[in-house]
């Protein structure tokens, strides 16, 4: 962990350095991305089965990529009825919080009698990226592929990596199933957002890709924006927890360790307080609960280089830090929370209170927790249901509302030296 305060000299320098962009711009991996990116491009499903031997293990034939219906019904027959049951509930929570977000169809007159307006209709196709591997993501399956069930889209298909054994874990299929997904496919890593965004012979390409992943699943997204749409840039993961000394230690230290349990090693956690008491007693609770945890190497690797203890001088210094930092997480224990979360502007999502903490928002609460990281929550949102849609708008004059236009269009045409614009109005009434 590393321990900074407001009353040292390099204070200001070392929150710069804290808040600097993750793996999102590192040079090596998006080197290393494009390079699988260029292989699939000209190579298709060769690439794909060369790179999951490279990063799964085990070889499969390009037949063996899809899952097949015997694969989707061992799952089924496999599932408890407590993960059926945990799945339904969260599902419910999920789905009533999309549509509640779903856009509706709209139509006005402007000024000049002209109905504008707009409608909504789901991407027909879309694609859904769930992370695997040591551990497999089923609740990413209902973050994501039921919004893209809610909002009517035909076909979602979802990529995510298989194990030594050729076989993706029974619980995760299950759970995409569930959710709602029309295909799956045995491919993980960048090399399944580059099959998704530029298509092989197995897997024809989507419209929209969607899903959080590692660093080089990111970075694939990113780089393949254009040739299909990106939801946005999620993962690898982040928390800030923003406390005062009425905060319990326990509970801050606890929910910093749940964030950096993932794994890959670029997760980023934080800790801000104004409280030189509960900083110091949070860093004592993670060494001991950090212990007890099962994914403890990975854990300490994540809290030895991307773990920072922040004390500072006001609770005001700390909202203006994680404003900076724009954190995919964050929390706040403190007295009078709503106060300050109305002052967090970045956040991808806020958890408020001593009783909410992330692993709510990253199961069932009800809104994705598919969120923006690395910085990007300045500009970008969290996944919702109604970017599984696009937008197109409507536009109807009758010739009366055109007349009434002339004069307008006549200004601007006439300033752009583009006549025939005008022209194409006038005509009309000649």
């Amino acid at each position: 962990m590393k321990v900074i305060r407001y009353n040292q000299n390099d204070f200001s320098e070392q929150c710069r350095l804290m808040a600097a962009q993750s793996s999102l711009f590192d040079p090596e991996i998006e080197s290393r991305v494009k390079s699988i990116i260029e292989e699939v491009k000209q190579r298709g499903d060769d690439a794909l089965v060369d790179f999951t031997e490279k990063f799964d293990g085990v070889r499969l034939e390009p037949s063996q990529i899809p899952v097949s219906r015997a694969e989707l019904m061992s799952a089924s027959l496999s599932a408890s009825e407590e993960l059926r049951a945990a799945l339904k509930i969260a599902d419910k929570n999920v789905e009533l919080y999309a549509r509640k977000s779903l856009r509706k169809n709209w139509k006005c007159l402007n000024k000049q009698g002209g109905v504008v307006g707009e409608k909504y209709d789901p991407i027909a196709r879309v694609g859904v990226y769930i992370p695997g591997g040591a551990a497999p993501l089923v609740s990413t399956a209902i973050m994501t592929v039921s919004l893209a069930r809610v909002a009517g889209c035909k076909e979602i298909v979802v990529c995510t990596p298989c194990g030594k054994d050729g076989q993706v874990n029974p619980a995760l299929l299950f759970a995409a199933r569930f959710a709602g997904a029309t295909e799956i496919y045995k491919v993980g890593g960048a090399q399944a957002i580059a099959a998704m965004a530029l298509g092989t012979n197995t897997i024809k390409p989507v419209h929209k890709i969607f899903g959080p992943g590692n660093a080089y699943v990111v970075m694939a997204k990113r780089l393949l924006f254009g040739y299909a749409g990106i939801d946005l840039l999620p993962g690898p993961s982040e928390l800030l927890v923003i406390a005062d000394a009425t905060a319990k230690a326990k509970y801050i230290a606890a929910d910093l360790l749940a964030q950096a349990e993932h794994g890959s090693g670029h997760e980023r956690i934080w800790f801000i307080t104004n409280s030189e008491k509960v900083l110091n007693e949070v860093q004592k609770e993670v060494n001991q609960q950090m212990s007890s945890l099962s994914r403890n190497p990975l854990i300490q690797k994540v809290i030895k280089t991307n773990c920072w203890l922040v004390l500072v001088e006001s609770l005001e210094q700390a909202v203006a830090i994680a404003n900076e930092i724009a954190p995919e997480h964050c929390e706040v224990m403190t007295r009078n929370p709503e106060k300050i979360v109305n002052n967090i502007t970045t956040a991808g999502a806020i958890f408020m209170g001593p009783y909410t903490p992330t692993v709510l928002g990253d199961y069932m609460a009800g809104p994705s927790h598919t969120l923006p990281t690395g910085g990007a929550g300045k500009a970008f949102s969290g996944l919702t249901v109604d970017q599984f849609m696009r937008r197109t708008s409507i536009v109807k004059y009758d010739k009366a509302a055109l007349k009434k236009s002339l004069k307008t269009l006549n200004v601007i045409a006439k300033m752009e030296g583009l006549d025939a614009h005008y022209k194409s109005a006038e005509m009309r009434f000649k």
